[in-house]
């Protein structure tokens, strides 16, 4: 799919626009950038900071939990508000992590093509072959983005940082930005259970001011899907999220014993759909 999407990406270098030789991206000044075998490509030059990209063992979690069809009600919905809100083009998912919901996006936009971004090399192996029309490339999304202006008709972007300026210098006049945040009532009942990191209570509220002047809201909605998980599917589900980073292995499991079967929790998010000025 590189061959294709190669056309959008920009050199991270000197802004040049690259195309695929071979196993390998290159603009014309020269700056080369190999593919991986797993099929991503990885722009970002030098080492991330500890703490900001998913490791292996966070990356396996999800990939775990999601393969479950846990959150499968939340995929439906993105999917849903993606066909209903843009014609085909391309799909940017800004943190797309393994994939999992830029698949269905694009299983509902025939004709799409889809680019994942994100900082961890090790959620893109997973991301490059999500999807037969989609392509990964390791990115910061603090940074301005490889991606040519104007070139996406949708940006995905699920419990990810978001870059306003950058979305909005990429996607087309008449493009999209779908952000999936948590409420504060997200998996409320393992807060306590595992010391989790919560959610702000104004995070509406601070999701507008973040991009305003970029875009303006055109919906949004609430959608709460409640789990019955096992003591393992819990402490899996914690460990997939930022929580993680913040608690051992042997710390979640010990936690996840104390618990009582089955686990009753609620999942619950905010589907923001933006516009662009």
């Amino acid at each position: 799919m590189f061959a294709e999407l190669a056309r959008v990406l920009t050199c991270p270098v000197c802004g040049d626009e690259l195309r695929l030789d071979q196993r390998t991206l290159r603009c014309a000044a020269g700056h080369g950038f190999d593919l991986a075998r797993q099929g991503y490509a990885n722009l970002l030059a030098g080492s991330t900071p500890p703490g900001t990209a998913d490791t292996v063992a966070m990356v396996q979690a999800r990939a775990d939990f999601l393969a479950a069809d846990h959150y499968a009600p939340l995929a439906q919905r993105i999917a849903q508000l993606a066909a209903a809100s843009v014609r085909p083009g391309l799909v940017l998912d800004a943190g797309a992590g393994t994939g999992y919901y830029l698949k269905r996006v694009l299983d509902a936009l025939p004709g799409a093509s889809g680019l994942a971004l994100d900082i961890s090399k090790f959620a893109l192996r997973r991301a490059a072959r999500c999807h037969a029309r989609a392509a990964a490339v390791v990115w910061d999304l603090w940074r301005p983005l490889p991606v040519k202006s104007a070139s996406a008709s949708l940006i995905l972007n699920v419990f990810a940082p978001r870059n306003g300026a950058e979305f909005r210098r990429v996607l087309q006049d008449d493009g999209a930005l779908l952000v999936v945040t948590p409420t504060p009532q997200h998996l409320a009942e393992l807060v306590d259970a595992f010391g989790m990191i919560t959610v702000d209570t104004r995070k509406e509220e601070r999701l507008d001011e973040t991009l305003a002047g970029h875009f303006e809201l055109a919906g949004r909605e609430q959608l709460e899907v409640p789990l019955r998980l096992t003591r393992l599917e819990s402490q899996t589900l914690v460990h997939m999220g930022p929580s993680a980073h913040h608690l051992s292995a042997q710390a979640l499991q010990e936690r996840a014993e104390r618990l009582n079967e089955p686990v009753h929790v609620t999942a619950a998010f905010t589907l923001s759909l933006y516009r662009a000025l």
